[in-house]
């Protein structure tokens, strides 16, 4: 299984983004995921670069394959533009690039004061955004008439070689048919084998699949809960409510039912290597092929320097 290297752009200055990822490559980890929001989850994030930029940034200080993790085509950015910026990055990135999407989260995707379909309408929405993206990474003029989205004589004429790959984010029945069926591979933050065969069933049998993770080092344990509950309480917040939330102060209210104990059994902390092994261990038995792992709070070389050490 090969291990990778997970940039949040919700918490780190795009400096702090591309030291990370030269870190990473010279640790030994063999790929980049790469968040893709126009909003942190709270404002104690306190950051959101936006996500193409620092592709662009990221081709000329690496060489390790890069996966958006994930970018939702179908309503902040319309999929005709996404398509461009794709095909750009996988020309920077000598094909190394894989598009990585998904439905989003009204936390992104609002604020262009659209309407936040619902679930079903979004992944209807999803399989047409691919649609689209794929036909104008054939290189000739398209103009597309569908449900959910128009082109009018557009061509794309930065292209590579071979156009990128599109990995779909993927956790319930209705999801996973539309991934197993429209995507290149899967990508999840569960290391759930149960869904991953879902995915497998449903026409992916074969595909790469990708999962990740987060972990805060620190140099004691307590001290890596304090942080990471602090930052990343929202991982604590159930169900559909990710998906529909509005706005950073939303999720900051929901999570003040998170506790701190809730952050420790959800999160490795500390300094110790036993949980990460363990975390890996899990992707590894449920089928993933990647997985891609993410520091929480300042100290990311002492998290990568750790992974060096222990697992790379």
């Amino acid at each position: 299984m090969r291990i990778g290297y997970f940039l949040s752009c919700e918490e780190y200055s795009p400096a702090q983004l591309i030291e990370q990822a030269k870190l990473a490559q010279d640790a030994g980890f063999q790929g980049l995921w790469i968040s893709d929001h126009y909003h942190p989850w709270n404002d104690a994030q306190g950051q959101s670069p936006f996500v193409w930029s620092i592709l662009g940034a990221l081709s000329q200080v690496v060489t390790i394959p890069v996966t958006t993790a994930v970018t939702c085509p179908i309503l902040r950015i319309h999929p005709a533009v996404v398509a461009q910026a794709a095909a750009t990055s996988a020309v920077l990135h000598d094909g190394r690039f894989v598009l990585g999407v998904g439905t989003g989260e009204a936390l992104n995707e609002h604020i262009t004061g659209e309407r936040w379909p619902f679930a079903d309408e979004r992944l209807e929405m999803l399989e047409e955004a691919v649609e689209v993206m794929r036909e104008l990474w054939k290189g000739g003029f398209v103009t597309h008439h569908g449900k959910h989205y128009r082109v009018d004589q557009a061509r794309l004429y930065t292209l590579p070689q071979t156009p990128p790959k599109v990995y779909v984010s993927a956790f319930g029945p209705k999801a996973l048919q539309v991934a197993g069926r429209i995507g290149d591979g899967y990508v999840s933050t569960m290391p759930d084998g149960d869904l991953l065969q879902q995915f497998r069933d449903a026409g992916g049998a074969g595909k790469p699949a990708q999962g990740g993770f987060k972990g805060c080092w620190a140099p004691t344990e307590e001290q890596g809960v304090e942080i990471a509950h602090r930052l990343w309480a929202n991982a604590g917040v159930p169900g559909e409510l990710s998906q529909v939330l509005p706005s950073p102060r939303h999720f900051e209210q929901a999570s003040q039912l998170v506790t701190p104990d809730a952050i420790r059994e959800a999160i490795v902390c500390g300094p110790e290597p036993a949980g990460h092994a363990a975390q890996l261990k899990a992707y590894e038995q449920a089928g993933f092929d990647e997985v891609y792992v993410a520091n929480i709070g300042p100290n990311y070389a002492e998290f990568i320097d750790m992974y060096r050490r222990e697992f790379l």
